[in-house]
């Protein structure tokens, strides 16, 4: 869900600033922060529970620490997109917008981030990491195993952090960018400040998952709580029950649980991230501004804490555009918006 630590501690409850685990809120909100000559809104007709069931066969390359699952849709010889989702959702938030991209003839890739559906760790001894240094890693080390050397990246939530991290640190890989709620990556400092009561309130799984009580029930009832997070992070999406399930399956991978608890850890600094990340942290602590094309989108309904676009808009100098997407839609804007966000993906494909 709603997976900020950059942006984690500085989101708008209302309209009121939320800024839990994002970059300064001061620094994004300030002054100088100027809206984009380029926000269109953007109508929508929502779709329910979606046209499309399956993302066909998943098929698994080792790359990096990790054996990864991934579907792909398209021509071999396509514009490469790969998708990113988010927590706690899984590779069918896309199952809506792939069969469009792919239509228009990309090459589309859709990869389970480590801890969800077949991606599983090489070794044992590998930590179970959730900081998002390694899982912008993983999607590199992806490309290399696929030999893709330029992609348009495109997610939501931890997808769209993750999205960010690439476009910061390896801009050479990222052809151009679309991010659902904006500029996503984690400042630890900025997160350690305190937020009023409202917001912080937001944040209640947080706190809960740096417990062991919280670790244990999230373990426990993790179906119950992902469809809790689905209900409120969308609070006007009626998804049905066999749309929930396709995704939910996904979070019975066996390091799903140590992935999740370390990642809102390690934004809260309750959990040491690996040394060999440090270099890479240490870049995404200044909160580098994004340089590829960008477009951001945001839903008119999103239950689950964001900034105002106004806050991130110096964060990316080139060509950028903000979208925000109207009908009731939700924090899950791929799969409640899949024609919109498809669309973003095709526009910033021509900047």
């Amino acid at each position: 869900m709603s997976e900020e630590l950059k942006f984690d501690r500085r989101r708008f409850l209302g309209a009121a600033a939320i800024t839990i685990a994002a970059g300064p809120l001061v620094m994004l909100g300030s002054a100088n922060a100027k809206p984009s000559q380029e926000t269109p809104v953007k109508g929508t007709t929502r779709t329910s529970n979606g046209e499309n069931t399956s993302l066909g066969t998943i098929k698994q390359i080792d790359a990096g620490v990790l054996s990864i699952g991934y579907a792909e849709a398209g021509p071999a010889n396509g514009k490469v997109v790969i998708l990113l989702h988010g927590w706690p959702y899984d590779i069918h938030s896309f199952v809506d917008v792939v069969p469009l991209l792919a239509s228009k003839g990309y090459r589309v890739i859709i990869p389970h981030l480590r801890g969800h559906g077949t991606t599983r760790f090489l070794s044992d001894s590998t930590p179970r990491n959730g900081q998002q240094a390694a899982v912008g890693a993983d999607i590199i080390a992806l490309m290399d195993a696929l030999k893709i050397q330029q992609a348009i990246l495109a997610g939501f939530d931890w997808g769209a952090r993750t999205a960010c991290v690439i476009a910061a640190l390896w801009p050479e890989r990222c052809k151009a960018l679309v991010s659902v709620s904006g500029y996503l990556v984690t400042n630890l400092e900025a997160g350690k400040q305190p937020l009023p009561p409202k917001a912080e309130f937001n944040w209640w799984y947080q706190y809960y998952f740096s417990t062991e009580r919280g670790r244990a029930g999230y373990d426990k009832y993790r179906h119950d709580f992902a469809k809790l997070i689905w209900e409120t992070a969308s609070p006007k999406w009626s998804f049905d029950d066999a749309t929930f399930d396709r995704s939910a399956a996904s979070l019975n991978n066996p390091d799903h649980v140590s992935i999740v608890i370390h990642n809102y850890r390690w934004r809260l600094s309750l959990a040491a991230g690996e040394s060999k990340y440090d270099d890479l942290e240490n870049q995404l602590a200044k909160s580098p501004v994004i340089t590829v094309p960008t477009i951001t989108l945001e839903g008119d309904a999103n239950g689950a804490p964001h900034l105002d676009p106004v806050s991130y808009r110096n964060k990316f100098s080139g060509k950028y555009t903000h979208h925000t997407i109207t009908g009731g839609i939700g924090h899950n804007l791929p799969q409640e918006a899949p024609q919109a966000f498809a669309d973003a993906v095709v526009e910033v494909d021509g900047y």
